[in-house]
């Protein structure tokens, strides 16, 4: 569950200890689920016997990789939130043509949220199709993919936690809620 690459420089006044105050807000109390820095790879962990916090850990403190991380957590149900990376499928880079298209009908979904999440904080966004080393990939086509799932969850209804967290971060960087027209262009 890589996330695109790190925010530009112009866009440098975002910090992720911001995302993680702004989660940790949001859901730390109602869903004991806190944001942290991770060291390498992304996971969800949840709480062990006795711990008071699921953890939705990104990596190497950058940007984009905790929006994504948060992106599939808001994706993830009930049932998921209580194993080890959701217990989703995944095969890192080097996939071929048929673990690539399983992928990308994973990553369609949360990918659409990041991009939502992204906007509202006023940061660019970047597909990620992470598969630099298996089969060639049509980057554009599944950024069609991901934009026509944003709008499909903007016209009809965002994941409730993925609104919640939206709107925190419209508030906290100023923005105002992004249209369906704003995220066509």
């Amino acid at each position: 569950m890589q996330a695109s690459s790190e925010v530009s420089c112009e866009h440098q006044s975002r910090h992720y200890q911001q995302l993680v105050d702004i989660f940790n807000q949001c859901f730390a109390d109602t869903e004991h689920t806190i944001l942290v820095r991770g060291d390498d790879e992304p996971y969800y962990r949840p709480a062990a016997e006795g711990e008071t916090y699921h953890q939705v850990v990104f990596a190497h403190g950058f940007f984009a990789s905790a929006l994504h991380e948060v992106a599939h957590w808001c994706i993830a149900g009930r049932v998921r939130r209580h194993i080890f990376d959701y217990g989703y499928w995944y095969v890192p880079d080097g996939r071929n043509a048929m673990q690539q298209q399983q992928f990308e009908k994973v990553e369609v979904k949360p990918q659409a949220l990041e991009k939502l999440f992204s906007v509202c904080a006023g940061v660019p966004f970047q597909v990620s199709v992470d598969n630099l080393s298996g089969v060639e990939v049509n980057r554009q086509a599944f950024n069609s993919k991901v934009s026509d799932q944003l709008f499909d969850f903007m016209r009809t209804s965002l994941p409730t936690r993925a609104k919640v967290f939206a709107q925190a971060l419209c508030r906290y960087y100023q923005r105002p809620w992004p249209s369906v027209e704003s995220l066509a262009r």
